[in-house]
């Protein structure tokens, strides 16, 4: 058995018990999973808070809430620490680091849709994260 967090399209979160992800994904295009609360059969699966088991006694172990500000935090601070900020010139360098004209190293910045449709005609593999504009007179 397998238990998904899925949400209805009225924003109901709800817990559903199938036996594999194949069960759930026919008797979703069935119909057959429904929110508890309004009936609605438009469900989709949402991500789950993982749970990390440890050594502790089970009375003492209290699953702590994500903090998804402190992560996103993290995340930025961690693309920041080991990426190279080649600013609006990301295309440019992306396609020199892919055909082999300058070293492999991550880089980060920015590029105009055109210049992300042409970094994909190119296969050039490469992923966008909304990055925090920080203000330089409040930099420490």
């Amino acid at each position: 058995m397998i238990a998904f967090d899925l949400e209805c399209s009225q924003g109901h979160l709800f817990e559903g018990w199938f036996d594999s992800l194949q069960s759930f994904e026919e008797q979703n295009l069935e119909g057959l999973v429904r929110c508890p609360y309004c009936d609605d059969a438009e469900v989709r699966k949402v991500l789950s808070p993982v749970a990390v088991k440890t050594s502790q006694p089970k009375e003492a172990t209290h699953p702590a809430a994500i903090n998804y500000q402190r992560l996103a935090k993290e995340v930025v601070e961690y693309i920041k620490n080991n990426s190279e900020d080649v600013g609006t010139r990301f295309a440019a360098e992306a396609l020199k680091i892919h055909y082999g004209a300058a070293e492999k190293r991550n880089i980060r910045g920015s590029a105009t849709e055109e210049e992300e449709k042409t970094l994909k005609e190119e296969g050039v593999a490469f992923l966008k994260v909304p990055m925090p504009a920080t203000d330089p007179e409040k930099s420490n």
